[in-house]
């Protein structure tokens, strides 16, 4: 708790020192990151008794940008945990980093974005609707603490390499491993992007190794998008031979420029069964209003059929919201 209190008080300073800076220097150098997603929902069938209002996420934060490309930036997601009741909220550091860009290179140092599925993530681009798939089921954290370099090569290619401790920005070291990524971003014409990814997470005190593959294709046009990614994650949680697979499809159109429209499915597998009661094939299709420049709001639809035939089918209505700049 005391961590949280002076990160806090170090971004309320640098809000200060950044809202300074711009009025002296007559340009924009920093801004303020706040971002909160909140939905209600009611479940049908089944799930008929779940339903009601929640506070899903809330990012809180500041960005600086200095000359020659450095910036650094904090941020807090206030959110949910399975450690406490659900009424109340913890907080964690989600980003605390230095980032250097030049000349096609650019360098992360400290708590960052990880790049297993970040890249596939912005391009769903409704990730205050529905998560992506690996992040939904634990193949990997959207943060950590460690380096991260990419470099783009042409316009048209890009690599990045990531070292972190590969527990996640909730527990920033526990274990003495580390996890290695690798990755590359192909655009072969404009609008197509191709992700390949591979990454391993160590095991320590004998267990085994996680390793993880990652593979997308998306295409992005004014006016829609598709994406398509398949996942790999062997010895999940460090256990030989627990494998698990999964696909994810997507479809997005924008007719006009306060309306669009999207649709999803993903698919969780396990090697041998062996996830059987977490197994699952979802879908999710909705749309987004666009009310302003700061407000979201998506009504959608959402059913997740089990692969367990013991366990029933579950039908949710949703409408997600997202405020902040």
């Amino acid at each position: 708790m005391r961590r949280i209190h002076i990160f806090a008080a170090t971004m309320l300073l640098a809000t200060v020192i950044g809202a300074n800076a711009q009025d002296k220097d007559h340009g924009p150098k920093g801004k303020a990151i706040v971002q909160i997603y909140t939905n209600f929902h009611s479940g049908f069938g089944a799930v008929n008794d779940d339903r009601g209002f929640a506070l899903d996420r809330s990012y809180i934060g500041y960005e600086y940008n200095f000359k020659r490309g450095i910036t650094i930036k904090g941020v807090l997601d206030i959110g949910q945990s399975s450690d406490v009741d659900d009424y109340q909220r913890i907080a964690y550091i989600k980003n605390a980093f230095i980032g250097w860009n030049w000349r096609g290179l650019t360098l992360g140092g400290g708590l960052i974005p990880t790049t297993q599925f970040s890249y596939q993530e912005n391009f769903w681009g409704y990730r205050y609707v529905y998560r992506s798939f690996q992040d939904i089921y634990r193949f990997g954290s959207s943060a950590d603490l460690g380096i991260s370099v990419a470099y783009r090569f042409a316009r048209w290619i890009e690599a990045d390499v990531i070292i972190a401790n590969g527990e996640g920005f909730r527990q920033v070291q526990v274990s003495d491993g580390l996890l290695y990524g690798i990755g590359t971003t192909i655009m072969p014409f404009k609008g197509m992007s191709l992700r390949l990814y591979a990454g391993m997470n160590e095991g320590t005190d004998g267990a085994k190794d996680i390793i993880n593959y990652a593979m997308f294709a998306g295409y992005k046009h004014r006016y829609f998008s598709l994406g398509v990614e398949y996942n790999i994650m062997r010895n999940s949680n460090h256990m030989a031979g627990k494998h698990l697979y999964g696909f994810s499809l997507f479809a997005t159109g924008s007719p006009i420029s306060w309306l669009s429209i999207y649709a999803r499915t993903d698919g969780l597998m396990s090697s041998d069964s062996w996830n059987e009661l977490e197994d699952e094939v979802t879908v999710v299709a909705g749309v987004e209003f666009k009310l302003g420049r700061y407000v979201k709001i998506a009504p959608n639809f959402r059913m997740a059929v089990p692969k367990a035939e013991t366990m029933p089918n579950r039908y949710y209505g949703y409408i997600s919201c997202s405020f902040g700049l």
